[in-house]
């Protein structure tokens, strides 16, 4: 049995620092780079995609909306259209600067209240993915399992991978508790740690209500902007381990 384990970075922004993605770079297996929207710049980028590389860790896409003061995590009514061009836009940064780097972008990950709004809506869900994969096809979407994202993928025929959050509770429908309600944020490393040991094994991910739901499982991932980040991280890890697991990127 064996996991990728993620974590959302390179999203500082100029000489304002956001985690420590060094650090997290020796815990995790693969790296979800932002893209200059919702944070992260050129310089911020260059320099997490090449200690990514020297690390070994798998590169991958995290584009957004442009909401830098509100760290993507607002939703925007913006087009569809729109919507494309940006998600074009930003994948095809992502992939000049991990060139230049000596790496590739391997997978795609859409960031924050985009993400959640594409877990809800099948139509905004293929609008994002077609948009990515018109860039490149064979690049692996990664998705929350079980929401609106899964039969759209599964219509699209493309490579994707099914993802749980270390950090975060679920609803019963597999969408994020939003973060604005008591609980939906993870804090304690070691019941992140206990939680994904346990959904892991038995492919089941555990809702807030106490529910089991069964759902592929193909990688992890830990939020890079909290302060425990790193704590969480590397717990998870080790208990991963421990539990024969393998953690190895997608």
């Amino acid at each position: 049995m064996k996991v990728d384990l993620n974590a959302d970075m390179g999203e500082s922004f100029g000489a304002w620092t956001m985690g420590n993605d060094a650090a997290l770079l020796d815990i995790v297996t693969s790296a979800n780079i932002a893209c200059g929207f919702h944070a992260g710049d050129p310089d911020v980028m260059a320099l997490t995609m090449a200690l990514a590389v020297q690390k070994g860790v798998g590169i991958g896409a995290h584009p957004g909306f442009a909401d830098l003061k509100g760290f993507g995590r607002r939703r925007l009514p913006i087009p569809a259209k729109e919507l494309v061009n940006a998600m074009t836009y930003q994948l095809g940064a992502a992939q000049g600067m991990a060139r230049a780097a000596g790496g590739q972008v391997r997978h795609f990950k859409i960031h924050g209240a985009l993400n959640n709004m594409a877990c809800e809506n099948e139509a905004l869900a293929r609008t994002l993915f077609e948009a990515a994969l018109k860039v490149d096809p064979d690049i692996v979407i990664v998705a929350l399992p079980g929401t609106a994202m899964e039969p759209v993928l599964t219509d699209l025929g493309c490579q994707w991978a099914a993802e749980i959050f270390a950090d975060r509770a679920y609803n019963d429908d597999l969408t994020l508790v939003d973060r604005s309600l008591p609980g939906a944020v993870l804090h304690d490393p070691a019941e992140a740690a206990s939680r994904m040991v346990d959904m892991v094994k038995t492919g089941k991910i555990l809702t807030a209500s106490g529910n089991r739901i069964p759902a592929r499982i193909d990688t992890i991932c830990v939020h890079g902007d909290g302060p425990e980040a790193l704590a969480i991280a590397r717990s998870v890890r080790n208990a991963l381990e421990a539990a024969d697991v393998t953690v190895a990127r997608l």
